[in-house]
C-alpha cells in the first residue's frame, strides 16, 4: 500500500516535533499526493489523542415501510439536551416520526443494477447501480458510529469490489481497515477534477449482458501525482445547518472580524449561482441543500439518476438500459396509502432521494459526552455529562483553551436557526463548531479542486460536533491521530498558521485538556 503511505507517513513521522494547529477547515479533505510537504519542526508534542468514545452495542432494527428484514442502527446515547447519533429529532409529531424512520429504511436500501429484491432477506433494491459507482448505498458510506455518520472501521467498498462476480481491481489506496473513499484526478483539465467512479458493473450477474466500461486507470495517475481523495461527511444534525438564515452566519462571521484579522485568518463563503444564498454542504460547502446534497450523492457516488440529476455520468458501452431518470416520484395506489400510516405514506410516495433528504434534516445532533464515557457492565455505551467526568476540569481548561488560542474563531460553536415546521429545528441554538465559511488551508492541505467560489487550497471549516465518535480524520481519511490533523493545518498560505504561533504558547498539560475536549463533542 504504497500509494497511501505516500499521503500519511510525512505527517505521521513528524507528529511528535509538531505543533499543534487550529482546526480551521475540513477534518477531513485531501491533497493531491505531489502537495503533500512535511510541515516545519517546532516543539514537541507530548499529548496524546484520546481516540474515538466506544459505540456500545446497543441496536435497533428498522423496517420502515419497505424492508422485509430491518436495517441495523447503532443508536448512540443520547445527551442531557437529548441529542445522539442515530436518533430523530426530539419534538417531532407521530406522522414525522414515521416519516423519518421509513426515510432511515430507504436510505439504507441496497442498489442494484436491476432493482431486482435480496432473495436473502426478500428485501427490495434501489434501481439503477452504475455503470460506474463507489457505494451500493447511503448506509455503507454514513455508518459509523450510526446511520448517517462517516467511515466505519471496516471498509466495506473491498467486499464491494467483486461483488456479485463483478471483475474490479481494488485500487491500492482503498483497504480494509482504511476509510471508504472517493478520488478524484485534479489535474486533468477535460474533468476538472471531478469524482472518478472506483467501480464498474461490468461482470456483476445483475449487469446487462455484454457490458463493457473499464475502470480508471489508477495507477497511473498515482504513478503522476494527480490523485486526491474525499471521505464522507457525517450528516448528524444538518437539518440545523440547512435551517440557518444566510443573515445569521454572515453576522456571526462578520463579529469576530477584528479578532480573525490579528491572526491572519480571512475566509468568505461559498454561494449558489442561482440565487447567491450561502452554500453550506459538503467539503468545499459546494451544496445549497440537503435534496441537492442526496440527488447528487445518489448520481456520483451511486450512478443512480434522478429528479435533479437524470443523465448518468459514465455510460459505458451496453451498460446503460434503464429510462431516466431511475429514481423518481412514486404514483401509489389509494387503497396502499390508506392501510398504512401518514408517515408511511408520505415516504412511499416519494422519491428515493427525497427520501434521503427527509432523514438528513430531521437527524438529531450528535451527543456530547465525556471523552472517558465508556461502556456499561452489559457493554452498552455510555454519555457521560462533561461535568461529570473524572476528566471535568481537564475537559473545562480544554474549551477554554480552544477559545484563547483562537480555534473558536473558524469553528464558531453556537448558531441559531430560523423559523421551521420542525419543533426542534425552529429558532432553536445549535453547537456546531463551524463558521460554514471557506478558509484557504496550505499547501499540505490543498486539493487542487475547485467547487463554486472555493479554490484549490479552500475549504469549508468542518463542524466538529460529533469529533468524539470520528475514526479517520481530514477530508482524505489520512490520519486517525488528532495531533496528526491539527499538525496539518500549518503550511505556507494557510490562514490557521497565526492561530498555531498563538497555540505554541501553551503547557503540554493544556494541549492535552484541548484533545480531551475535542473528543467530547
Amino acid at each position: 500500500m504504497n500509494h497511501r503511505c505516500l499521503m500519511q507517513n510525512p505527517i505521521r513521522h513528524q507528529a511528535d516535533k509538531l505543533a499543534l494547529g487550529l482546526l480551521a477547515v475540513a477534518l477531513f479533505a485531501g491533497p493531491t499526493v505531489a502537495q503533500i510537504t512535511n510541515p516545519p519542526s517546532i516543539k514537541p508534542l507530548r499529548a496524546v489523542d484520546p481516540g474515538p468514545r466506544p459505540v456500545g452495542n446497543q441496536s435497533i432494527a428498522v423496517k420502515g415501510a419497505i424492508l422485509n428484514k430491518g436495517i441495523v442502527d447503532t443508536i448512540q446515547p443520547k445527551d442531557a439536551d437529548g441529542n445522539g447519533a442515530g436518533h430523530q429529532l426530539a419534538n417531532l409529531t407521530p406522522d414525522q416520526t414515521a416519516f423519518w424512520f421509513a426515510s432511515l429504511a430507504v436510505f439504507g436500501e441496497q442498489a442494484t443494477v436491476d432493482g431486482a429484491s435480496d432473495p436473502s432477506t426478500n428485501n427490495p433494491s434501489i434501481r439503477g447501480l452504475g455503470p460506474a459507482f463507489n457505494g451500493d448505498s447511503c448506509f455503507m458510506c454514513h455508518s459509523f458510529p450510526a446511520i448517517g455518520g462517516t467511515s466505519p472501521f471496516t471498509n466495506p467498498q473491498v467486499a464491494l469490489a467483486t461483488a456479485k462476480g463483478a471483475q474490479n481491481a481494488l485500487p491500492p489506496f482503498i483497504v480494509l481497515n482504511g476509510p471508504i473513499r472517493e478520488a478524484r484526478f485534479p489535474g486533468d483539465a477535460l474533468s476538472g477534477g471531478a469524482v472518478r467512479p472506483l467501480f464498474s458493473i461490468q461482470g456483476r450477474s445483475d449487469a446487462p449482458a455484454g457490458c463493457t466500461l473499464a475502470q480508471p486507470d489508477f495507477t497511473t495517475q498515482l504513478q503522476k501525482n494527480n490523485v486526491i481523495f474525499r471521505i464522507p461527511t457525517p450528516t448528524f444534525g444538518v437539518g440545523y445547518i440547512e435551517n440557518t438564515p444566510d443573515q445569521t452566519l454572515r453576522s456571526s462571521f462578520e463579529g469576530t472580524a477584528s479578532q480573525r484579522s490579528t491572526l491572519g485568518i480571512a475566509g468568505r463563503f461559498n454561494t449558489n449561482g442561482n440565487d447567491q444564498t450561502i452554500t453550506r454542504f459538503g467539503w468545499k460547502a459546494q451544496n445549497k441543500s440537503l435534496l441537492l446534497f442526496s440527488g447528487e450523492g445518489a448520481n456520483v457516488e451511486m450512478g443512480v439518476t434522478n429528479e435533479l440529476f437524470p443523465n448518468e455520468r459514465i455510460a459505458g458501452k451496453g451498460c446503460d438500459v434503464h429510462e431516466l431518470p431511475e429514481d423518481t416520484s412514486n404514483i401509489v395506489q389509494p387503497a396502499v396509502l390508506a392501510a398504512t400510516t401518514a408517515g408511511n405514506a408520505a415516504s412511499l410516495e416519494a422519491s428515493d432521494i427525497a427520501n434521503f433528504g427527509v432523514f438528513l434534516r430531521l437527524n438529531a445532533a450528535p451527543s456530547q459526552c465525556a471523552f472517558d464515557s465508556g461502556v456499561d457492565s452489559s457493554g452498552a455505551a455510555l454519555c457521560t455529562p462533561l461535568a461529570n467526568s473524572g476528566k471535568a476540569a481537564s475537559i473545562a481548561d480544554g474549551q477554554a483553551q480552544f477559545r484563547s488560542v483562537g480555534c473558536a474563531l473558524c469553528h464558531t460553536e453556537t448558531l441559531t436557526t430560523g423559523p421551521s415546521p420542525f419543533a426542534s429545528l425552529n429558532n432553536a441554538t445549535f453547537h456546531p463548531y463551524s463558521d460554514f465559511a471557506l478558509h484557504g488551508m496550505g499547501q499540505i492541505l490543498a486539493d487542487g479542486v475547485v467547487q463554486g467560489a472555493a479554490s484549490g487550497n479552500e475549504f469549508r471549516t468542518a463542524p466538529l460536533w460529533g469529533l468524539g465518535q470520528r475514526i479517520f480524520l481530514l477530508h482524505d481519511g489520512r490520519t486517525k491521530d488528532l495531533l496528526e490533523a491539527i499538525a496539518a493545518h500549518q503550511s505556507p498560505g494557510s490562514e490557521a498558521n497565526g492561530v498555531i504561533q498563538s497555540f505554541n504558547g501553551v503547557t503540554d498539560a493544556q494541549r492535552q485538556d484541548i484533545l480531551n475536549f475535542l473528543r467530547s463533542l
